[in-house]
């Protein structure tokens, strides 16, 4: 699946194919025109109660990506929109505004994508 994380804040290029911003708040500072994404789609972001108690500390990142995973599993139809995408334009790229581009929400849910389930992770 062809299926790729980036920051919000770094330029939108051709290859990034549909872009889908997946962070539940707007990102600081950038206009929606700068943003350049095709979906924000705040449904498979992280909650409220989640993305503050996750604070985008590393310490905290294996605990946050069974959480959030956990979140996700309990709306079985949250991936729908982003594998219909991907199946219309090819390539889709998942965007978020966190500056951490290792211990985001993004990378989780991409892994959750193309990991088949039952796979270790």
């Amino acid at each position: 699946m062809s299926i790729h994380v980036k920051r919000v804040y770094a330029p939108a290029e051709a290859s990034d194919g549909y872009r889908i911003l997946v962070d539940r708040l707007w990102p600081r500072g950038l206009s929606k025109d700068a943003a350049r994404v095709d979906l924000w789609l705040k449904d498979v972001a992280p909650s409220d109660a989640l993305r503050r108690w996750f604070g985008h500390d590393p310490e905290k990142w294996a605990a946050f990506r069974e959480r959030y995973a956990a979140e996700l599993a309990a709306a079985p139809t949250a991936f729908d929109v982003i594998r219909r995408a991907h199946a219309e334009y090819g390539r889709v790229t998942l965007c978020f505004a966190a500056k951490d581009e290792a211990h985001n929400n993004a990378v989780v849910l991409r892994e959750l994508l193309v990991t088949p389930p039952g796979s270790p992770r």
